[in-house]
């Protein structure tokens, strides 16, 4: 049989054939998603923020303040100078420095835990803590307003996932009673980023043990402002350093960095050493945010004041907010909610308080509910008066609503 050589030409494309697909139309279907998200008011783009932004930040996770304080910074540069730019590898080979090592000695110490593992983002320490602890056979009960990290956990746990009513103690009771026995795990944020509410974690906990269940809390929005020194929301409630109990937070919000870290039993943390896939193929923490994290964690045990500040402000500022016509949450930590009576009213509301000076976070479905779009404002526990009383006049003033919305 021959086979065709280079100056063979090219065959025909007779009547049948149909011609090739056009590539440049692979993606296509994008455009028509994108369309769609548009009319529905979903858009989102990226907006580069200057080092130097005038703009009051309200919408960041800088619970304390500590992102731009001098110690932190510092102890960022010096970690960069001293190991260098990256970690160079992942915790296993070589990205375990001595600075890691101090970093999660000192982190498990402050929380009142055994142990903890430092992981290069809160969102690897929850896929890694899930997907660690369960498998196929485990039940895990998951609160529905859960943050995605712990859902996508869920979904690549492999296990059998419950979803349970918000904050609802007795569904979780009832989900882990159902399950006849075998492994079981409750999943939960210890303070939802949204609505800025705290979890009942002492009837959770008590639910969990009535059932032989562990209790995993995600912990990021309380460590540094719950619990006595802002040692965390399971230190706040008795429940740091129990044998039934494991932790998760973030070093990006109260501690100003970047990074995650599972906090536990001894036996736990030498678990996820060994088995859990975003700590073993994933590069190690940068020097310079394990630095920087370190330092914010030893200011913030040397002035645990801070804690109490974030919370104050927080209550001061839904009061403000309530009093002047608007549906503003209770927070039980630094977060702040306020109603937007749809995801476009969210939008162009937040828009509205940038121009006039104020940085707002926006939500609105998929990252809550439909019908729960809303303005999320960070009570940080730096904030002056001065800033208080423009943040409430923008805010109020921006509004969406031209009569009381309640």
């Amino acid at each position: 049989m021959a086979h065709p050589t280079a100056t063979d030409p090219a065959p025909a494309t007779g009547p049948d054939q149909a011609a090739a697909p056009d590539p440049g139309a692979v993606f296509d279907w994008l455009d028509r998603r994108a369309a769609l998200r548009a009319r529905a008011g979903l858009t989102r783009t990226l907006r580069s923020r200057p080092a130097d932004d005038p703009v009051l930040d309200l919408a960041s996770n800088d619970y304390l303040g500590l992102v731009r304080h001098p110690r932190v910074t510092r102890a960022a540069a010096d970690a960069a100078l001293r190991w260098g730019g990256g970690a160079t590898g992942s915790r296993l080979v070589t990205g375990t420095t001595e600075l890691h090592t101090e970093l999660e000695r000192e982190l498990a110490d402050f929380c009142g835990a055994e142990a903890a593992l430092v992981l290069s983002s809160g969102y690897a320490a929850n896929l890694a803590a899930l997907t660690a602890l369960t498998g196929p056979g485990t039940l895990i009960v998951s609160d529905a307003y859960n943050h995605a990290s712990l859902i996508d956990g869920c979904r690549l746990s492999r296990a059998a996932v419950r979803q349970v009513p918000h904050a609802d103690p007795g569904a979780v009771r009832a989900a882990l009673a159902a399950h006849g026995g075998g492994r079981a795990l409750v999943v939960t944020d210890s303070l939802f980023s949204v609505d800025g509410d705290a979890a009942p974690l002492p009837e959770l906990s008590a639910a969990c043990r009535a059932h032989g269940a562990a209790l995993l809390i995600d912990d990021a929005h309380g460590l540094g402002v719950l619990g006595p020194g802002g040692a965390g929301a399971p230190a706040g409630c008795g429940l740091a350093g129990t044998p039934d109990t494991v932790v998760t937070v973030t070093l990006s919000k109260s501690l100003g960095s970047q990074g995650g870290a599972v906090l536990g039993p001894r036996r736990v943390i030498r678990h996820l050493t060994e088995t859990a896939r975003t700590f073993i193929f994933d590069t190690g923490l940068a020097p310079a945010a394990a630095g920087a994290a370190l330092g914010a964690l030893r200011l913030l045990r040397e002035e645990p004041h801070r804690a109490a500040r974030a919370r104050q402000t927080a209550r001061q500022l839904a009061g403000r907010l309530t009093a002047a016509g608007l549906p503003a949450n209770t927070p039980d930590a630094a977060v702040v909610s306020v109603r937007a009576p749809s995801p476009e009213a969210a939008v162009t509301w937040a828009a509205d308080c940038r121009a006039a000076g104020v940085a707002v976070g926006c939500f609105r479905p998929p990252s809550v509910p439909d019908g729960h779009s809303r303005l999320r404002l960070t009570a940080r526990g730096d904030l002056t008066d001065a800033q208080l009383d423009l943040a409430v006049n923008v805010i109020s003033r921006t509004a969406p609503w031209n009569a009381d919305p309640r």
